[in-house]
C-alpha cells in the first residue's frame, strides 16, 4: 500500500487475484463503472445539445445556464452526506437508489415539455449522480486492495477521462442521428435502458452490508456542510447570469458555515466526516491536487466547444470529434497509470501533470498558427498528449489519496474528495469563462484569441497542481524517503479490504 509520502508500502496481503471471488469483484466493478460513466457523461454531453434545446423549447439564456449549472450544483451538494450514508448503512442500497433516481430523472428530462420541467429534471439528475458516485469509490475500497485496487481505480480513471471528453462526441452523434429538433431528447433517453439493465445486476453483484452497528448520520453536520458548499458553488456556477458583486458575499458566509461545520465535527460523537484524514499527507495533498487539476482540465472542454461551435460554426458532431484525441489519450493512460501507480507513487502524478502542461502549451501554439477551420487537426496531437498526461493524474492521484483511508470510511472520504473536485470545476469554469468571454468582447469576436487567453488560465491551475506534487516530492526527499518505495519496509494498510469482498 501507499505510505504517507505517496510511495508504495508492501506487506499488506492483497485480495485474491483469481478464482470466483476475483471474477465477482471485477463484475461488480463493471456495474459501478457503467453507472459512473452515465453520471459523469451528463456533465459534458449537454453542452453540444444547448442550441437544439434553445430552439426546441424556446429557452432563455438563464434557463440554459441552469441546465448546466443546476446539475453541477446539486451533484456537489449531496456527495459527502451520500458517502456517509453508504458507509453507515449499505453501499449497495444507496448505489441502487441513486441509479434508480438517475434513470427516472433522465426519462423525465427526455419528455420535458418546457424549460422549467427540464431544469427540474436536471436538478434531480444531479442529486442522483451525487448519491451514486461516492459509493463507487467506497466499493472499490471495500472490494480491492494492494495492486488490484490501483487497477480498479485505473479503470475508474479511464471512465472519468473518457466520459468527460466523449460527452460532446456522443451528444453530437445523437443529435445528428435524431435531428436537431428532437435529438437533444435522446441525450437523456440514452441513459434509460442502461440504467434499467444495471439495476438488477447491481442487486446481484454488489456486496451486502457488512457493518454490525448502525452509525448516526449527523443531521447538523449535513446541514452545515450542505449550506457551506451551496454558498461556495452558487456564485461560481451562476457567474455568467448573476451580475454584480453581491454574489461574492456568499463566500464569507461559506467560510463561516464551513468553520462551524469543522467545530461541530470535532465535538460530536458521530461526525459525518473524520477530519483526522486530513492529517494524512497522502489525503490532504491528493485532495489539493485534485481540486486544482479539475479547475483546469474540465474547463478545456467548455471553452474549446464554444470556440469550435460559436466561433468556427462546427457542427455538434464535428466539435465532439475534435475533442476525441484527449479522450483516447486519457482512457489508455488511466488504465496504465492504475497498474503502475503502486510502483511509482506520487512521481507518476507529477509526470502526468507535466505532460498536461506541455500539451496545453502545444495547443496554444497550434491555435496561434492555425486559428481557422483546420484547428481541429492542428490541436489533435497536443490534445492527445494532454489527455495522456491527464490519465496519469486522475486515477493514480485518487488511488494514492484514498490509500490510507479505512474502507469503512471510504464513501465519506471519496465524497469529500469529489466535492473538492466539483468546487474546482465550478471555480475553473467561472474563472476561465470570465477571461474567455471578456476576450471575445474585447477582441471583437476573435474566438481563437479568446481560446488562447483561456488556455493561459487553465495552464496556471495545472502548474499550481504540479507545484503541489513537486513540493511533496522535495519534502519527502529531504526526510530521507527512498526514491522508489515498492520494496520499502513499514507497511501501511488502507483498511482490511478483503473483509468486504464480494464473492
Amino acid at each position: 500500500m501507499f505510505g504517507k509520502d505517496g510511495l508504495v508500502r508492501t506487506g499488506t496481503p492483497a485480495a485474491a487475484g483469481d478464482g470466483p471471488g476475483a471474477r465477482r469483484r471485477w463484475q461488480a466493478l463493471s456495474v459501478c463503472l457503467v453507472a459512473a460513466f452515465m453520471t459523469l457523461l451528463d456533465v459534458s454531453i449537454v453542452n453540444v445539445a444547448l442550441p437544439s434545446i434553445r430552439e426546441g423549447l424556446d429557452a432563455s439564456e438563464a434557463g440554459l445556464q441552469w441546465i448546466l449549472s443546476g446539475y453541477a450544483l446539486t451533484f456537489g451538494l449531496v456527495l459527502v452526506p451520500a458517502g456517509r450514508l453508504g458507509d453507515a448503512r449499505s453501499r449497495r442500497a444507496v448505489f441502487m437508489s441513486g441509479l434508480a433516481l438517475f434513470t427516472a430523472s433522465s426519462a423525465l428530462a427526455g419528455i420535458a415539455p418546457g424549460i422549467g420541467w427540464l431544469v427540474g429534471a436536471r436538478l434531480a439528475q444531479g442529486v442522483a449522480g451525487g448519491i451514486l458516485n461516492p459509493q463507487v469509490a467506497g466499493l472499490i475500497q471495500q472490494l480491492f486492495q494492494g495492486a488490484e485496487r490501483g487497477k480498479a481505480f485505473g479503470a475508474l480513471g479511464s471512465v472519468i477521462g473518457i466520459a468527460t471528453a466523449t460527452g460532446p462526441l456522443l451528444g453530437g452523434a445523437l443529435i445528428a442521428l435524431a435531428g436537431a429538433d428532437n435529438g437533444w431528447r435522446w441525450v437523456f433517453y440514452v441513459n434509460v435502458p442502461v440504467g434499467l439493465l444495471a439495476l438488477p445486476l447491481a442487486w446481484r453483484l454488489l456486496p451486502e452490508p457488512i457493518y454490525g452497528e448502525r452509525r448516526g448520520l449527523d443531521p447538523p453536520g449535513v446541514l452545515l456542510l450542505g449550506s457551506g458548499v451551496l454558498c461556495v458553488l452558487l456564485p461560481f456556477v451562476q457567474n455568467q447570469e448573476w451580475h454584480g458583486p453581491a454574489k461574492w458575499l456568499l463566500l464569507p458566509a461559506a467560510a463561516a458555515l464551513i468553520a462551524a461545520f469543522v467545530t461541530w465535527e470535532r465535538r460530536t460523537r458521530t461526525p459525518m466526516v473524520d477530519l483526522g484524514m486530513f492529517r494524512r499527507r497522502s489525503y490532504a495533498l491528493g485532495a489539493a491536487i485534485a481540486l486544482l487539476y479539475f479547475a483546469g482540465f474540465t474547463a478545456v472542454f467548455f471553452i474549446f466547444t464554444l470556440y469550435l461551435q460559436n466561433g468556427l460554426h462546427y457542427s455538434a458532431l464535428e466539435a465532439g470529434l475534435a475533442i476525441t484525441p484527449f479522450a483516447v489519450g486519457s482512457g489508455v493512460a488511466a488504465s496504465v497509470g492504475g497498474r503502475v501507480v503502486h510502483r511509482y507513487g506520487r512521481p507518476l502524478v507529477a509526470a502526468g501533470l507535466g505532460l498536461v502542461a506541455v500539451g496545453l502549451v502545444a495547443a496554444w501554439v497550434a491555435v496561434e498558427l492555425e486559428p481557422g477551420r483546420g484547428v481541429a487537426l492542428a490541436t489533435a496531437l497536443p490534445l492527445l498528449l494532454a489527455g495522456t498526461g491527464s490519465g496519469l493524474v486522475i486515477a493514480p492521484n485518487q488511488t494514492i489519496t484514498l490509500s490510507e483511508i479505512p474502507y469503512t470510511e471510504g464513501g465519506s472520504a471519496a465524497g469529500v474528495l469529489q466535492t473538492g473536485q466539483r468546487v474546482g470545476t465550478a471555480t475553473g469554469i467561472a474563472a476561465v469563462g470570465s477571461v474567455f468571454f471578456a476576450s471575445v468582447s474585447g477582441s471583437r469576436g476573435d474566438w481563437a484569441a479568446a481560446f488562447r487567453q483561456g488556455l493561459i488560465v487553465i495552464l496556471a491551475f495545472v502548474l499550481a497542481a504540479l507545484a503541489a506534487a513537486v513540493a511533496d516530492l522535495v519534502i519527502s526527499s529531504r526526510r530521507g524517503r527512498p526514491a522508489e518505495g515498492g520494496e520499502a519496509a513499514g507497511a501501511v494498510s488502507g483498511g482490511s479490504a478483503g473483509e468486504g469482498s464480494a464473492g
